[in-house]
């Protein structure tokens, strides 16, 4: 049976959509923009800096959508600035280390020429549990 998910830790949606989508073991997070949890706007900063907000926004809300960064599939980023990939790479490296113990998911990267509210990444996220 499909869920609707909403989180009240992070960011709330700026427009009609449902933040997560689960199916059985299987959720799909929205695309996610670098938006300040408090003032749901979206933050100043380099593509690294809202890499890394995204980021902090998912761990906000994973726990109300019943998944742990070990259930990450896939991510999909799309960014505005494709020539700075190797700094969304460092922020999304830092996600994935010996420490973290979670292992990178697949992924793919698509540069495209504008996001929601001016962002410079936007991320979504399929998960899924045993």
């Amino acid at each position: 049976m499909r869920e609707l998910i909403t989180s009240k830790n992070g960011p709330q949606p700026r427009f009609m959509y449902t933040p997560c989508v689960k199916n059985g073991p299987l959720g799909v997070v929205s695309g996610m923009v670098a938006l300040d949890p408090e003032t749901g706007k979206l933050i100043d900063g380099d593509v690294a800096a809202q890499t890394q907000r995204i980021f902090d926004n998912l761990y906000l809300a994973l726990p109300d959508y019943g998944f742990a960064m070990q259930d990450l599939m896939l991510a999909r980023i799309y960014t505005t600035c494709m020539e700075q990939f190797p700094r969304i790479n460092e922020a999304w490296e830092k996600q994935f280390t010996p420490i973290t113990q979670v292992a990178p998911p697949a992924r793919t990267s698509v540069g495209v020429s504008a996001l929601p509210l001016g962002a410079l990444v936007e991320i979504e996220f399929m998960f899924h549990r045993n």
